[in-house]
């Protein structure tokens, strides 16, 4: 009697382990399955040194992902990087083509769609230029006071970028230099700028300004005169 209890009793709890180890087993399956969309940031790679793109690339695509949704949660945009090699790349116009492949996602997420599928953009070829130093002052002298023209050394330097810009470049900028309440000559370190994105200044970084501020010289008052006295009378016919 008691060896037939003692089998059933080990048998219901064969069969609860067996049921609770199917039921961890098989709970992803029976899980629901959703949709959820994604930024997946672009991630430009091996484009060549002399190259660089000169039309706007968007920072991301929108990538909708199928999957069990604890399998969702779990991703960030962060982890949804869309690497683009551009190894490949000469001057002129390029287009990308984003394929699902592309995209590393977990087993069994899917990848829906990708918005948008093409990427358009414009790749030049990087070139130098030495232009000449601009100082940038902003502001009046106060009342009284006269801004010279400002010197700068150096008074050149060497840019990059792509070649159809560069070749219009003239000059470049220093920093704003703030001309109010200046009333003397002053020397000031500024770095030197580029009004465009996409030239950069190699050398120098900073260039030395002087600026001459003298005091204004007024009109010269003319000098007075004593009118003539006259001694001789007028005669009456």
């Amino acid at each position: 009697m008691n060896n037939g209890w003692s089998n059933l009793t080990l048998k219901f709890l064969s069969l609860l382990l067996a049921l609770t180890l199917w039921f961890v087993v098989s709970a992803p399956r029976r899980e629901r399955v959703s949709e959820r969309a994604y930024a997946a940031p672009i991630s430009i790679l091996g484009l060549r040194r002399d190259l660089v793109i000169t039309t706007p690339v968007p920072d991301s695509v929108n990538v909708r992902l199928r999957g069990r949704e604890s399998d969702l949660r779990a991703l960030s945009s962060q982890n949804l990087e869309v690497p683009v090699d551009l190894g490949w790349a000469t001057s002129g116009e390029a287009k990308i083509t984003f394929r699902p492949q592309a995209i590393n996602v977990p087993h069994g997420v899917e990848v829906v769609s990708i918005d948008p599928t093409n990427l358009h953009f414009r790749v030049e070829q990087l070139r130098q230029k030495d232009v000449v130093v601009r100082p940038f002052l902003v502001g009046s002298a106060p009342a009284g006071f006269v801004i010279g023209t400002p010197t700068a050394e150096p008074d050149h330097a060497l840019i990059s970028g792509p070649a159809s810009q560069v070749r219009n470049v003239a000059e470049v900028t220093t920093e704003r230099i703030i001309m109010t309440s200046r009333t003397e000559p002053f020397v000031q370190d500024v770095a030197v700028v580029s009004d465009s994105s996409l030239i950069r200044v190699i050398e120098p970084q900073t260039t030395r300004v002087t600026v001459p501020v003298t005091q204004e010289i007024g009109p010269v008052a003319p000098a007075e005169t004593t009118p003539a006295t006259t001694t001789a009378k007028t005669r009456r016919p």
